[in-house]
């Protein structure tokens, strides 16, 4: 275990494979994301981003009745403007760090997934999600708008869904998430930490550099223009060849061939 990194709100274990778990822990039966728990949790993603042996993330909440609850309304019950942009804008920087750490990011999601934990979850590369998953925004029936990572929903699921979701605030069970494209895979319960465990070994298991690669240019395609991304990522190819990574597997598959 990590126990540099852990924190009160943030337990971090990373095996040998560089495969990296971060569970949210101390935060009420749903993973609530209050104040500390969010300022805890993003202190141990900014601590992952700087080791090298880590090849990928895992973030999970505590038990399977919940991926993240959502936001602390008891706490957002109280704020004012100033106090409410400080909160939101931790939030930010959560999902932020998350969106751009060097390697994919799987959320492991039993249970509920609610507003900011659905803003959390969108910010993460692959979203594994159990059978008895509810995701939504709910945001609007208590009187404030989804923002930050909710920007990510209409080009994951389209503006028509998206419509439909932020403004009604109603609940989308597995099923539906999976065919609107707000979840990678759907498995039932039991088989969620094998398929979690198979997905991060999987990625685990490729050269390091391509990874970290491919995850940056998944970044930049979703800003940069059609034709300027295709033009460079001929750069991109030939870089690949400068770490090694393609002669040492493609040698690998040419032999298994032989």
């Amino acid at each position: 275990m990590s126990a540099s990194i852990s924190n009160r709100h943030a337990s971090v274990e990373v095996d040998g494979e560089g495969v990296a778990t971060l569970t949210i822990r101390e935060a009420k039966s749903l993973n609530i994301l209050g104040t500390p728990v969010i300022a805890d949790l993003t202190e141990a993603v900014q601590a992952l981003s700087a080791r090298r042996d880590v090849r990928v993330l895992v973030v999970r909440g505590t038990g399977n009745k919940g991926f993240i609850g959502g936001a602390d309304i008891h706490e957002m019950a109280a704020l004012t403007r100033e106090r409410a942009e400080a909160f939101i804008g931790g939030l930010r920087d959560l999902c932020n760090a998350l969106r751009h750490l060097p390697v994919p990011v799987i959320a492991r999601m039993p249970g509920w997934c609610l507003g900011g934990g659905l803003e959390l979850a969108l910010a993460c590369d692959l979203r594994i999600a159990a059978q008895d998953a509810q995701l939504g925004m709910p945001e609007v029936k208590v009187g404030i708008p989804s923002v930050i990572h909710a920007a990510l929903m209409p080009r994951l699921i389209g503006n028509a869904r998206t419509a439909w979701l932020l403004l009604t605030g109603e609940i989308a069970n597995a099923d539906e998430a999976l065919v609107a494209g707000l979840v990678s895979r759907v498995v039932p319960i039991s088989e969620l930490d094998g398929e979690v465990a198979r997905v991060a070994a999987l990625l685990a298991s490729f050269g390091p550099q391509v990874v970290r690669q491919q995850k940056r240019l998944l970044r930049e395609w979703e800003d940069a223009p059609l034709h300027v991304s295709i033009e460079n990522s001929v750069a991109e190819f030939g870089k690949a060849f400068d770490t090694g990574e393609p002669q040492q597997h493609m040698a690998a598959f040419v032999s298994r061939k032989r």
